[in-house]
């Protein structure tokens, strides 16, 4: 963890409310760091409804198989989180870490193994002493309390520069409910879920399989469009929890029409700790918002955005404030989807800098200039093919980025 904290980091943080039925602790485990906490856990006092969307990557951690097992009996009672050690590419020492975790985390609230949920971050490779674990869950549980949003959110941070966390209020079925989120990651970012370790619990009162359904309806809009190394963590964890205390009629499925106002909450909540990370980008210091338009097919225009995104020579650019547009031209040209050289055209900003082929005939070269030099830079790509569109979020790459993932273990 660094202590120089992102120049795109929020201003402030939302201060989260209280979520019914859900209370948080952290702790000093000593796993890596030292003199910093390393555990968050998340008590529910009663059965929470859980839904869970993992990594795609074919080498993922003890934690996520873990958690895969359990995500299918569809409640929690605790959710454990350590950072420093990522307990993956761990063999069997790995299996046992989690079998020992989950044994202390019974013990800390009382519960069947089905209900426990845990996650890793850090270091891969590294065995993790899970002992560490049994001489504090008992406490943390026992001293949880709802005030512990922030908290939480900065004892799961590894390279993060700052906490991640958003709140969101809804009405559903006439009742007011609250969503709280959390997300870690700055590094090892790319889409195709969950590019993260992301937690979020609501009082709503929704069941597993709707829960699930609308996690899933929206990761490919919020979190599967950001990427900030094209690097896909083994660890990737995005939980949600629904505590059901708000009361009310239990939705049972995610085609009920009283979940519109809850479902448009839910993903402005995902998308906000989505592009948290983003910002939190190691080395960032421009976030880019790329827009494709034009492709002959969303997938398509979603192909192409990424191309761009995680073309180092863009993101190199980006981070010299360089408007060389020659590069997005180049990323277009290799993502492998139809386009078509001549009805090409590509925007910094409000800035046309190419057209039909070419550069623009009326491209000011301070105009594109002044665009790169903001924080926040748009660039758009009108293919002129068909009706495909799609955005993706990315981050520049800086001298900062080599430089914490050259000594990323020491």
């Amino acid at each position: 963890m660094t202590t120089t904290i992102s120049p795109l980091a929020p201003k402030v943080y939302a201060d989260l409310p209280h979520i019914a039925g859900v209370r948080l602790a952290t702790a000093a485990a000593g796993i890596k760091y030292r003199n910093r906490t390393d555990v968050m856990v998340m008590v529910f006092d009663r059965p929470a409804s859980v839904a869970g969307v993992f990594t795609t990557s074919k080498c993922p951690s003890a934690p996520v198989e873990f958690c895969r097992q359990n995500l299918s009996h569809g409640t929690a009672r605790i959710l454990v989180v350590n950072s420093g050690n990522a307990n993956a590419f761990t063999g069997k020492k790995g299996r046992e870490a989690t079998r020992l975790t989950a044994s202390a985390a019974i013990d800390a609230v009382g519960c069947a193994e089905t209900d426990v949920y845990l996650a890793s971050t850090g270091v891969i490779g590294e065995p993790l002493d899970a002992t560490k674990f049994a001489g504090v869950l008992g406490d943390m549980a026992e001293r949880a309390n709802a005030d512990g949003w922030l908290e939480a959110a900065k004892a799961i941070m590894t390279t993060d520069t700052y906490p991640k966390v958003a709140t969101r209020t809804a009405e559903l079925g006439g009742v007011l409910v609250t969503i709280n989120g959390m997300a870690k990651g700055a590094g090892m970012i790319a889409p195709d879920m969950a590019t993260m370790l992301s937690f979020i619990a609501t009082d709503a009162n929704i069941a597993p399989a709707a829960l699930q359904a609308i996690l899933s309806e929206h990761v490919g809009t919020t979190f599967n469009v950001v990427t900030v190394d094209s690097d896909t963590s083994t660890s990737d964890t995005l939980l949600a929890f629904a505590t059901g205390a708000s009361g009310g009629t239990r939705i049972e499925s995610a085609d009920d029409p009283r979940l519109v106002d809850f479902k448009e909450a839910f993903r402005q909540l995902m998308a906000d700790l989505a592009l948290q990370v983003v910002r939190d980008g190691e080395g960032a210091r421009k976030m880019v918002e790329i827009t494709v338009e034009g492709a002959e097919t969303d997938a398509a225009a979603k192909r192409i955005a990424f191309s761009i995104a995680n073309s180092p020579l863009v993101k190199t650019a980006i981070a010299g404030e360089d408007a060389n547009w020659g590069r997005i031209v180049m990323a277009v040209g290799k993502a492998g989807e139809q386009a078509d050289r001549d009805r090409l055209a590509i925007w910094f900003g409000e800035v046309r800098v190419a057209v039909d082929g070419e550069r623009d005939p009326a491209y000011s070269e301070a105009a594109a200039t002044a665009v790169m030099r903001q924080e926040d830079i748009a660039i758009r790509v009108e293919l002129g093919i068909g009706e495909g569109r799609a955005t993706v979020w990315t981050c520049d790459l800086t001298k900062e980025y080599v430089a914490i993932n050259g000594d990323y273990r020491s």
